[in-house]
């Protein structure tokens, strides 16, 4: 039997100082919380609001747009860059957007799966989960390895293993992430920060740059919009060729800034998430037209998209080597700063490695919470940390050690290739389960006013979003299909078919996923009327309640040296 629900103002609504479910109006395939919240089954609010502040601004800082920008310039030139960026960084802010909205209203500790599974399909929230879950497995290994290809800048792979390299980053974030909560959030902090001076280094440098104050006093400004183009035509001639330029740039862009979503993972440990996730989402959208599209519209001006450096450094591997913004610099006569740049990449790839390992163990636990996992993934020792799902997540970095040997690398580009797609049909998720959730909310009478943040364009946003990150899902792989057009002259045109597969294999697999666990465990999309709103919401009203009572006791006491520090710097600036 399923109840329709009514908001009358209170955190358990319907029905005032009662739990709101019983076992016989709640749908326990609608993804209600069903296990006991003893202490050995739960996560512990250690992250701070500056915490999450920090990794919110840093969490989709990485190689992406410090290396992987440069593909997209060579390709597309610098307006379709700039356009595709831009385009992909809105599209993001609305996805941060609706998470932040379901997020605020009830912060949970299975996180997107349970937003799936209790707005949408039960079964949504399976393939999400697991799919969520093989992306981070992949990706911590694949960065671990891309570390130490990173410090075979300084020490050659010929003189010392890199697999001693891998094996002393993996025992670092095992411990990083094995000794709590709030231990991962502070050394985040530390890395976001130097993540956002990087940045913010880089922007000064490149601004600098292009006005003319590098050594050889060569002020670029557009010069390279106008020679050798700002289009450069990608596969067609013409206006066709110019769209498909700025087509092109959008799976780079996608790459760059998948990851920002992590802030929905620490909902479940955020010790005041209705005041930090709303302040985390609005730092997203200046974040992307600061770091991103600033940055990118500077390297159109600095580096011409014919450039031959720049068309070798796109050859290279995860090092400095590989970043256009180091093309930049050389072109502009500095020579001493590729080796500096080099240890940023290094600790933007170690802070990848570290986060990765930390949501791939919480999407566990919160799959497990739902009943979408074995039970043993619940569990957590005393400071919180899901010590089982961890140790598994664990267990899948040790595919870094294939990097050993170079032939693996291949590999290892295919299932990123593979993981990419999961991380868009993560965004598809999430947007489907804002509007389910956003129909719910209409259907129980629960306003915009009941709510501690509304996305901004609300479900229209979301389903602007969804059409367009739909759009870049089917059309990824576009050039694979022109290789006739494409291929070198006076070669044989070949289809790249295991490039094809790994491209759109996620979308058939995910398909599989939902319809096979709707098949197999007779779920059913859930209504509006019935749908769950409340389960969970008492307790975390009360952890927050007593949050706050416990901020405002501390009111007037001393400042720790930390919080000055932050108040000054990154807590002015933003």
């Amino acid at each position: 039997m399923a109840a329709i629900n009514r908001y009358d103002g209170s955190s358990e609504s319907p029905d005032r100082g009662k739990e709101y479910y019983n076992k016989e109006e709640v749908n326990i395939a609608a993804g209600a919380e069903v296990y006991a919240e003893d202490e050995n089954h739960h996560l512990h609010r250690g992250l701070k609001a500056r915490q999450i502040t920090m990794i919110a601004i840093g969490g989709a800082i990485g190689t992406g747009l410090i290396i992987g920008t440069g593909k997209s310039l060579a390709q597309a030139g610098p307006g379709p860059l700039f356009i595709g960026y831009t385009l992909v960084g809105f599209l993001c802010f609305l996805v941060m957007a609706a998470l932040g909205e379901m997020a605020c209203w009830l912060p949970l500790p299975s996180g997107f799966t349970g937003y799936a599974s209790r707005f949408v399909d039960p079964a949504l929230g399976f393939a999400l989960g697991w799919n969520y879950w093989f992306k981070y497995i992949i990706v911590t290994p694949n960065n671990l390895t891309a570390a130490s290809l990173v410090i075979q800048y300084w020490v050659p792979r010929e003189k010392v293993n890199p697999g001693a390299f891998i094996a002393v980053f993996l025992v670092a974030i095992v411990l990083i992430n094995y000794f709590g909560v709030r231990f991962f959030g502070e050394f985040e902090f530390y890395l976001s920060s130097i993540k956002v001076i990087v940045i913010i280094g880089l922007i000064l440098l490149s601004l600098i740059l292009a006005c003319g104050g590098g050594p050889n006093h060569h002020a670029t400004g557009f010069e390279y919009w106008n020679n050798p183009g700002a289009f450069h035509e990608y596969i067609l001639k013409g206006a066709a060729g110019r769209f498909l330029a700025v087509w092109s740039t959008f799976t780079t862009a996608v790459f760059a800034y998948l990851g920002t979503e992590l802030v929905g993972v620490t909902v479940g440990e955020a010790a005041n998430p209705r005041k930090v996730i709303p302040r985390a989402i609005k730092l997203t959208f200046y974040r992307i037209l600061l770091f991103y599209v600033v940055l990118v519209f500077l390297l159109g001006m600095l580096v011409p998209y014919n450039s031959q450096e720049l068309i070798d450094s796109n050859k290279k591997s995860n090092t400095a080597s590989a970043s256009p913004f180091v093309v930049a610099i050389k072109l502009s006569g500095i020579h001493s700063l590729p080796g500096i740049l080099n240890a940023c990449i290094l600790i933007f790839v170690f802070s990848a490695a570290n986060s990765d390992l930390y949501i791939a163990s919480r999407t566990l636990f919160g799959l497990a919470h739902e009943k979408k996992a074995p039970k043993i993934f619940t569990y957590t020792d005393k400071r919180g940390v899901p010590v089982v799902a961890l140790a598994l997540s664990v267990a899948f970095c040790l595919l870094a050690f294939l990097g050993v040997n170079t032939s693996s690398y291949t590999v290892f580009g295919y299932f990123v290739n593979l993981v990419t797609m999961f991380g868009l049909l993560t965004w598809i998720s999430l947007l489907i389960s804002h509007i389910y959730f956003v129909r719910a909310r209409h259907a129980q009478g629960i306003p915009d006013s009941a709510l501690a943040y509304v996305a901004p364009l609300g479900v229209y946003g979301s389903w602007g979003a969804l059409i367009f990150s739909i759009l870049i899902a089917f059309f990824k792989g576009f050039a694979l299909f022109c290789y006739k057009i494409t291929a070198t002259k006076g070669t044989t045109p070949v289809f790249d078919w295991r490039t094809f597969i790994t491209t759109y294999l996620g979308i058939p697999l995910y398909i599989i996923m939902i319809f096979g666990y709707k098949w197999s465990m007779k779920s059913e999309t859930v209504r509006p009327e019935t749908a769950d709103l409340y389960s969970g919401k008492a307790r975390i009203d009360a952890e927050e309640a007593e949050f706050v009572a416990a901020e405002q006791a501390k009111k007037g006491g001393p400042e720790t040296t930390m919080e000055k520090v932050y108040r000054y710097t990154f807590g002015w600036l933003f």
